[in-house]
């Protein structure tokens, strides 16, 4: 009978083998990066590398402008996206190679990180950083938001699936209570304008009904978790995109996706990548 490889190794060459493995499998998962160094556009994509823009002022093409900008040297790692005011402008990434919506199961990761105070850079109303969006958002929705009226505001990662499954009669969002809304919350998440803050969500089997589930990582640790809910969508995969700084006001930098669900100990090697997302690529 052989002996498993793993029992002849010392323990420090097999814990050295396992980090060395890491790094190789995240890189097989990842299907996107925006650095924002020196362009809005992907560093690395598998799809549409390109930054795209929907909104902007009337009569005029939408766009970068002087609310959305690069910035050399201030970010996490090179430079990132800056958004200075709330604007109607949204930028997205396309879904095909990048997020790879399907109306069967469906599961991924989007890391990302932000740099901004809630409670003193945010105007007025909702703001979601991130959202994976479809053609109706009463077909399904995932987002991360800041709520519109708490202080502090409370910081939020919602999956949520087709309307019917979730809110048959059709309550407004701000009207519902925390059960009642298929979501994760935090009261009282770590940002702040002198640090950056690393976010990771995951989504795990979508359109497998209450197989489904979603969590949410602030800093590498686990904030809770999605589940018990029907988290059915209905999109159209050509209209799916991911898009970026809805109502945003701060720094963005270092969005990755992966087309699978990290585990925990994998959300924490992306945090901890000395040179960010590159050194995957």
């Amino acid at each position: 009978m052989l002996t498993p490889l793993r029992l002849l190794l010392p323990a420090c060459l097999l814990t050295s083998a396992l980090a060395a493995a890491a790094p190789a499998a995240l890189r097989s998962a990842l299907t996107h990066h925006a650095a924002f160094d020196a362009s809005f556009d992907a560093d690395f994509s598998r799809g549409d590398p390109r930054l795209q823009f929907l909104g902007g002022p009337k009569d005029a093409p939408p766009g970068p402008g002087e609310h959305i900008r690069l910035a050399p040297g201030e970010g996490r790692f090179g430079g990132a996206l800056r958004v200075a005011r709330k604007n109607p402008v949204r930028p997205f990434f396309t879904n095909a190679g990048i997020l790879d919506y399907q109306a069967g199961s469906w599961s991924g990761t989007v890391s990302v990180w932000l740099k901004l105070s809630p409670d003193e850079d945010l105007e007025p109303g909702y703001c979601d950083p991130v959202q994976i969006v479809g053609d109706d958002s009463r077909k399904g929705f995932i987002f991360l938001e800041w709520s519109k009226d708490e202080t502090p505001r409370l910081f939020r990662y919602a999956i949520r699936p087709r309307i019917e499954l979730w809110n048959p009669r059709g309550i407004d969002w701000a009207k519902l209570s925390d059960a009642e809304r298929p979501m994760v919350q935090v009261a009282r998440a770590p940002f702040a304008r002198t640090r950056w803050t690393h976010v990771a969500f995951t989504y795990e089997r979508i359109n497998e009904g209450q197989a489904a589930t979603g969590r949410l990582y602030l800093d590498g640790v686990p904030q809770g978790a999605i589940t018990g809910w029907q988290l059915d969508f209905g999109w159209d995969p050509a209209k799916v995109r991911l898009v970026l700084a809805a109502a945003y006001v701060g720094l963005i930098d270092e969005l990755a996706v992966f087309n699978r669900v990290l585990s925990p100990a994998e959300i924490l090697t992306v945090r901890d990548l000395p040179g960010g997302i590159r050194d995957l690529r």
